[in-house]
């Protein structure tokens, strides 16, 4: 009879078929999310990376300046970022410890750097790129730079959403832009808000004065908060978008004044 009883709680102890197929089955799908995972990760990567090595390459200088409004003491070499990618036209940098601090570039197709590199790499990080309507010199009245807002790492223009907090735009109003022909440009941000994607405020088709003063009350109502700055017929604006990850046909737009040009 002990022998019996013995046997029997053997076999109690011992993996019926029907769960060891749900145990493989559970492993399979842990393995292949695991992997998954691992997949989505590698762009991230690979592109922080590369971006790292280009900073490394053709900043000269970073030194910070003395003062809310100067510029940081902040130099870049473009013709290493021109012999790496001709279609450079500009650095745009916050102050720290953002770390908005990357090339800006500009090709007949705005599609192009969606999801092509500084370095013309295929990544989903994409670039940092100027609106291919726009001028290179930033003589236009509104200069429009788009990036991409990453879900994971906090790469390209992720940061940009923090502007939907007035106490962050208090913290830092300012983000510079550095040219190839030697001049610093300060902006100061003058409005941060949530838009669609198509609205009138992406138009580049202003041509009047009295259309541009409008365009520009608009962008002061609207904003999340009220912004110092003063903007009007002879101001030079350039506008930042980036998507919310909220809706798909929403963007979150920062948009800053040139305050001082050297």
């Amino acid at each position: 009879m002990k022998e019996k009883k013995q046997q029997k709680s053997k076999k109690k102890k011992g993996w019926d078929p029907l769960s060891l197929t749900v145990l493989l089955i559970a492993l399979c799908v842990f393995v292949f999310s695991a992997y998954q995972l691992a997949m989505m990760m590698v762009p991230y990567y690979t592109g922080g990376e590369e971006y790292d090595e280009i900073k490394n390459l053709a900043i000269v200088s970073d030194k910070i300046g003395e003062g809310v409004e100067e510029a940081p003491k902040f130099q870049v070499d473009f013709d290493k970022l021109m012999q790496e990618n001709p279609d450079t036209v500009a650095w745009l940098r916050f102050d720290q410890p953002s770390i908005i601090s990357y090339p800006v570039v500009k090709s007949a197709d705005n599609n192009e750097y969606l999801t092509k590199t500084f370095s013309a790499n295929d990544n989903k990080l994409g670039a940092i790129f100027m609106d291919m309507r726009n001028q290179n010199d930033f003589s236009d009245r509104n200069t429009f730079i788009y990036g991409h807002n990453m879900k994971v790492g906090g790469e390209m223009f992720s940061q940009l959403n923090e502007y939907a907090s007035e106490d962050f735009y208090k913290a830092h109003p300012y983000f510079y832009i550095y040219t190839p022909d030697g001049k610093t440009r300060t902006y100061e941000v003058f409005s941060a808000r949530v838009v669609k994607d198509l609205a009138e405020v992406y138009n580049l088709n202003i041509t009047t004065d009295e259309e541009f003063e409008a365009y520009l009350a608009e962008c002061k109502s609207t904003s999340n908060y009220v912004t110092s700055p003063g903007v009007d017929r002879n101001s030079k604006i350039v506008s930042l978008s980036t998507c919310t990850n909220v809706n798909e046909d929403e963007r979150f737009l920062l948009q800053g004044v040139l305050i001082k040009e050297e």
